[in-house]
């Protein structure tokens, strides 16, 4: 892992005593009187994942609190609600703490023994009757050592500034394994690192830890053949939904890394998971009952699984038949050819499925369910990446996913998937105008993107999968890509 030694810049706040304007962002020792009780509250400017390290002398019974916090919270009673992360006034600090007592020796050091994530720091110390020196401050950042090797030249800045947080997202979400968010599970869930494993082919051309992802999810699965949604882990959670992402996984590494050999012990795993999801076709191929977490995006139903009454719905089809797409290519290229023409077949059935079932010709939409009464960004994005939508529709229906707000619409996450459909409906010239979520995570002060689209409510300040325009920056607005 990398280990960068880190200055923490900003003294944003000291009650209880006053301090020198270079504290902390210099080395420089600071004394806190005795019978006193102090806080200050620090800013890295910008979220890390680094060892906390302080040095300390003297002050024998005192007690040191430090606190670790993506961001500071708005005051008042109710649920826990985020404004501007830049302002500190009006805010309450909520974070886990590391509680220290000291001993009164010179020369004291206390080192978290696991990387804390941050960006404001509140450290508290209560003395008794001897004063307690502050020696040194700092943190030593800690992640996979990934290098930038990626270059984007333009005269507008707001580019490199989304490419740069993106990056740093990207960063701290990435140690032994890739992980959803550094701050709560820190768990590598194939959703997310699906998003996650591109962004390194696109930036760093570095797929050490894709191979291991793709490794340690095909270890995953459950004797029935599904994966686990996320893996490493003590505990046992499926999402549904995530296995069919994964086969996806497979297939942007054959596309987009140079060494396909890798990937053929893989395909046993594929096929186990494409038997899981075969029980639970019907004679049509469109599924239902799909069992366990059929999460698809943190909006509406998409959070839990939306489902018809019939016990089906057309985002499960649809990622299905992309799974059987992924495979049957999969399959011919470095696999066996009975398998590329059964997932050919599979797939040509659950296409016409899935155009006669949920497709409403007034509205030049796919929709939710066979009942026509919901419609969504996230169905017809499928749609169109799944090439299932006729070519004289596709014009009007990339247009109703450019325009229509009255679709259920894609979160941040989401917009990886929704933004490939849009380009692939001839709409890629207007990139810039996709980046709305973006830019108001920056008006907010993020550092980092924010794990959904609530950016007042939002529980994690720093998911990875929002990072997708440091792919598309590269593979829409440039048009570099694999063929």
């Amino acid at each position: 892992m990398e280990l960068t030694y880190q200055r923490i810049p900003k003294l944003r706040l000291v009650t209880g005593m006053k301090a020198a304007a270079n504290f902390p962002a210099k080395k420089a020792p600071i004394t806190i009187p005795a019978n006193s009780l102090v806080t200050f509250l620090l800013d890295q400017t910008f979220y890390t994942n680094a060892y906390l390290t302080l040095n300390f002398s003297k002050g024998k019974g005192a007690g040191i609190s430090i606190g670790y916090a993506e961001t500071l919270y708005d005051k008042g009673e109710g649920d826990l609600r985020k404004s501007n992360r830049n302002e500190i006034e009006g805010k309450k600090f909520v974070g886990r703490i590391d509680s220290l007592l000291a001993d009164g020796s010179a020369n004291q050091s206390f080192t978290t023994l696991n990387y804390r994530s941050y960006r404001y720091l509140k450290l508290t110390v209560k003395t008794q009757s001897e004063p307690l020196v502050i020696d040194d401050i700092y943190g030593t950042f800690t992640g996979y050592p990934f290098k930038e090797n990626y270059t984007f030249q333009s005269e507008n800045p707001e580019i490199k500034q989304i490419l740069d947080i993106g990056w740093r997202t990207a960063r701290v979400n990435a140690m032994e394994t890739y992980m959803d968010c550094p701050y709560y599970e820190q768990l590598q869930y194939i959703g997310d690192t699906r998003i996650q494993a591109m962004i390194s082919y696109y930036n760093s051309g570095d797929d050490r830890l894709a191979k291991n992802a793709l490794t340690l999810m095909d270890h995953s699965r459950l004797t029935e053949g599904v994966t686990m949604s996320r893996y490493p882990t003590h505990s046992t959670q499926i999402i549904s939904t995530f296995s069919m992402w994964y086969i996806g996984m497979l297939h942007d590494y054959w596309m987009y890394r140079p060494d396909a050999d890798f990937l053929k012990d893989k395909l046993t795993g594929q096929r186990a998971i494409l038997e899981f999801f075969s029980k639970y076709q019907q004679e049509d191929g469109s599924l239902k009952d799909l069992p366990y977490w059929r999460f698809v995006d943190w909006v509406g139903d998409m959070g839990w699984g939306p489902m018809g009454p019939d016990g089906s719905a057309a985002i499960y089809d649809v990622q299905l038949l992309l799974a059987y797409q992924w495979a049957a290519d999969l399959e011919g290229a470095i696999g066996i050819q009975y398998y590329a023409e059964h997932y050919a077949k599979k797939a040509a059935q659950l296409k016409a499925t899935i155009k006669q079932k949920y497709w409403d010709e007034n509205k030049k939409l796919f929709a939710d369910t066979k009942e026509k009464k919901g419609y969504s960004q996230h169905v017809n994005s499928l749609a169109i990446l799944a090439n299932i939508i006729d070519e004289t529709d596709i014009a009007a229906v990339g247009n109703s996913l450019a325009t229509d707000q009255a679709l259920t619409q894609c979160t941040i996450y989401f917009k990886y998937y929704l933004h490939q459909a849009l380009a692939k409906a001839g709409l890629g010239n207007n990139f810039m105008d996709w980046l709305g979520i973006w830019r108001d995570n920056i008006k907010l002060g993020l550092t980092t993107w924010a794990e959904d689209s609530s950016l007042q409510t939002v529980r994690s300040e720093c998911h990875a999968w929002g990072a997708s325009p440091n792919i598309e920056f590269f593979r829409i607005v440039l048009g570099i890509d694999t063929d």
